[in-house]
């Protein structure tokens, strides 16, 4: 596709940014392994240990919790401040909104669409016989992932790479940060705030809109 000048795309990272929660805690709680999960949730978005392995790790503390746990973690998901206003600026801009996630397309699937992104991707979990098995089907959306999919994004809607806009808080986040044409840290933790072009300082996406191209 060529490339159109006037399009715009922004991508954000889902948990702590799209919604303020993190799914895999919220999943966490329901085998009654909450505070494990979450320790070892904040270890990597500080980026103490490798993204892929702490996934695979966390996602283990999941198994034997049962597929009708979706519906009541969907239930408790709250949406960040601003994220429907900052959708619809974008929108307004004839632009598109993705949401590239470490999380789940269980949950995303669902949240993704009633806020009004365009489109998504995330891990997708093992089920056998109504529960969870405790492990990722496929690849994990990684950090690499994610930046990854901002450019075949990119490409695929012919936007010009300087027209993307990333938005992300953990380390995973970083590496689609640098690629865009500009990265937004957002609610981020110290080393995302330090190696990000751009601090959002509010936890209120709203921010973000005076900084979208015309």
């Amino acid at each position: 596709m060529s490339s159109d000048a006037t399009r715009l795309l922004v991508v954000l990272d889902a948990d702590s940014t799209l919604i303020r929660n993190e799914v895999i805690e919220l999943l966490a709680d329901e085998a009654g392994r909450g505070p494990e999960v979450a320790a070892a949730t904040e270890a990597a978005m500080r980026g103490e240990v490798d993204f892929a392995e702490s996934l695979r790790t966390r996602v283990a503390a999941l198994a034997g919790v049962p597929v009708s746990a979706f519906g009541r973690v969907i239930a408790r998901i709250e949406p960040t401040p601003g994220v429907r206003e900052l959708i619809a600026a974008v929108h307004e801009r004839g632009g598109l909104v993705g949401v590239v996630s470490g999380g789940f397309h269980e949950i995303l699937d669902t949240v993704a669409p009633a806020l009004g992104v365009d489109m998504w991707q995330a891990n997708r979990l093992v089920q056998a016989d109504g529960v969870l098995a405790g492990t990722v089907d496929g690849a994990i959306v990684d950090s690499a992932a994610k930046a990854d999919r901002l450019r075949a994004w990119a490409t695929q809607h012919g936007v010009p790479r300087g027209r993307t806009i990333a938005i992300g808080d953990g380390a995973n986040d970083l590496t689609m940060l640098a690629v865009a044409g500009l990265g937004l840290a957002f609610n981020a933790k110290p080393a995302v705030r330090a190696a990000a072009p751009l601090v959002v300082g509010r936890v209120d996406l709203r921010e973000v809109i005076p900084l979208l191209p015309r």
